[in-house]
């Protein structure tokens, strides 16, 4: 049986390049074509390498996994080790699924001529069928992670909160926001945005009355004391989002903040960002958590 080298190389860029595609569009990250295009190449190249034998640590698990950090890394530059597990995770299960696929339609077509070689299954079957099999595992991956996504209910977006700052308990219903990423960027603790009219209790209303004025740096109305006792707790917390780039919240460090759902109460650490307008006409809910918290 011939086996024509740039078919094989034609074969595994394509599924390398449909992988990662499918791997940036689960995360939802701007990815960059011509990354996944060099770090496609590169998982092709390995394989032309490994089936022709030059190195002989083709099966090695070591390189196996070097090697995905690699094309995970090129394709998507994550910022931290945190961010790069994560993205090397998803780049599994997606190729775990269209692995899957492709075995299933192998075994549907049943080609003639297939062997496998340090590793690699290699065949005759048409390109058209890696083509097939690459549409379709897309097609599930995305199926499948909506259906996930669409598993939590409206009932489980919102729970109740209580929230303890300066011996004062406030107790308000907060909603999941899956959107709602924010962390105070020096401690990486997660923020909680909590309506200022909440907080008239355990923070002074000469704070709360003038969010704008402290985030720009204006203390004129702000007491000495009250500088002096809470001026330095004080977080600035930046966010973005629809219609407002770069914008700041202000924030302070809870003692806690404990989640209430059905099954348990759970503490945790989080810095209270302080919104000075209301979340809903109706008064659903007064807090937003996101989902790093549950």
């Amino acid at each position: 049986m011939t086996i024509y080298v740039d078919i094989v190389l034609l074969e595994n860029f394509i599924m390398n390049y449909i992988i990662l595609f499918t791997t940036g569009i689960i995360l939802k990250v701007k990815h960059k074509h011509l990354r996944i295009i060099f770090a496609s190449l590169l998982g092709a190249i390995y394989t032309i390498i490994a089936y022709m034998g030059v190195f002989q640590v083709y099966s090695s698990l070591l390189l196996k996994i070097i090697l995905s950090i690699l094309i995970v890394y090129i394709a998507f530059n994550p910022q931290n080790i945190k961010k790069m597990w994560k993205y090397l995770l998803i780049f599994y299960l997606a190729s775990f699924a269209f692995g899957g696929v492709a075995f299933a339609l192998i075994y549907i077509i049943k080609p003639q001529d297939i062997i496998m070689k340090n590793g690699l299954f290699l065949g005759t079957y048409p390109l058209k069928t890696v083509m097939l099999a690459a549409v379709i595992a897309f097609i599930i991956i995305i199926a499948a992670f909506s259906i996930v996504k669409n598993k939590i209910s409206r009932k489980d977006m919102f729970c109740n909160i209580e929230i303890k700052i300066n011996d004062f308990i406030i107790k308000t219903k907060a909603m999941l926001d899956t959107g709602n990423m924010l962390k105070e960027p020096i401690t990486n603790t997660p923020v909680v945005v909590v309506e200022h009219t909440l907080l008239y209790e355990c923070i002074p209303k000469e704070i709360l009355n003038n969010l704008e004025k402290i985030i720009g740096g204006d203390l004129t109305d702000i007491p000495d004391q009250i500088k002096d006792n809470y001026i330095s707790k004080l977080k600035l917390i930046p966010f973005s989002s629809l219609g407002k780039q770069n914008g700041m919240l202000l924030g302070i460090k809870a003692e806690y903040i404990k989640i209430i759902t059905e099954e348990e109460k759970t503490k945790k650490e989080a810095i209270i960002g302080i919104y000075n307008k209301s979340l809903t006409k109706k008064g659903e809910y007064r807090a937003l958590m996101g989902i790093e918290l549950i």
